[in-house]
Parts: C-alpha cells; sequence; structure tokens
C-alpha cells in the first residue's frame, strides 16, 4: 500500500516533467527556426527542412506525453493532499477518472505501485523523446561542415 509520502514523491517526480518539456519546447523552435530557414536563407538546404521538421514531430510527441505527465503530477498530489483514508481517495479518484472517460471501469481499483509504475513509464517515454531530440540536434551540429557539400 502506497504510503501519503511515496505519492508526495512521486508527484514531485513527476513535476520535473515540466523541465524536460521546456528543453524540448526549445528544440522545437530551433526545429521550427531550419524548417523556415529557406525563407530567410539565400539558398534552399532540404537536409535543413529534414532536421526541422523532424525535430518539431518529436517535439509535438514530446509535448503529448508531457501532458499526460503533468496530469498524473496533478493528481498524485491531490491523492496525497486529501485527509481522506487512502481507499476512499483511490476510489474517488478511480470514479472520477470513469466518469470523465479517462479510464475504464475494468481498470478501477488498482494497486498504487501499479499506478506509479505506469506513471514513470510515461516519464520514460518523455525523457526518450527529449533524447532523440538532443541526439537530432548533436548530429545536426556536428553535421552542419558537411550540409554544405550534400546540398
Amino acid at each position: 500500500m502506497a504510503t501519503d509520502m511515496q505519492l508526495h514523491a512521486m508527484a514531485s517526480l513527476l513535476r520535473s516533467g515540466r523541465s524536460l518539456d521546456q528543453l524540448s519546447t526549445g528544440l522545437s523552435l530551433f526545429g521550427v527556426a531550419l524548417g523556415l530557414s529557406p525563407w530567410w536563407l539565400a539558398n534552399f538546404n532540404p537536409w535543413l527542412l529534414f532536421f526541422g521538421a523532424t525535430l518539431l514531430v518529436l517535439g509535438l510527441l514530446e509535448k503529448y506525453w508531457a501532458l499526460r505527465v503533468a496530469f498524473d503530477a496533478d493528481l498524485f498530489q491531490r491523492v496525497a493532499d486529501d485527509p481522506q483514508p487512502l481507499a476512499e481517495r483511490t476510489q474517488a479518484l478511480d470514479l472520477a477518472l470513469s466518469a470523465l472517460g479517462l479510464q475504464p471501469a475494468a481498470r478501477a481499483g488498482r494497486p498504487w505501485p501499479e499506478r506509479t509504475r505506469g506513471a514513470l513509464g510515461l516519464l520514460r517515454r518523455q525523457a526518450l523523446l527529449l533524447a532523440a531530440q538532443v541526439l537530432l540536434t548533436l548530429g545536426f551540429i556536428l553535421a552542419s561542415p558537411w550540409l554544405a557539400f550534400a546540398g
């Protein structure tokens, strides 16, 4: 059974996804700048458009997972702050999620360790998409001198 401190700790960990999202947003804006480069650079380079579009798509996917992680962080925080017994809080959360269509009724009553693993999986997906953006950006920076020869 999860304790209130574990729920608070999980909410804090999930809130760190906000920092990941901010870095991803910056890289996505860099991708937009690369994609728009034919309008402000003298020559067109298809590699710039490719890198820019890929960064933007990865950023949009990361933004989706960031929204899910932030939602879970808020839910964990609300459950941890509620003074009712944990079983009642869990039941109220499951009812609310089912009523909103965010969780099938069959998944109600899951133990908190399972919910925690699921939330951490969302955070990992977000981090992996950010890592892909960072690696693509580093690859672009390292390949930039060679792009003049390819275009």
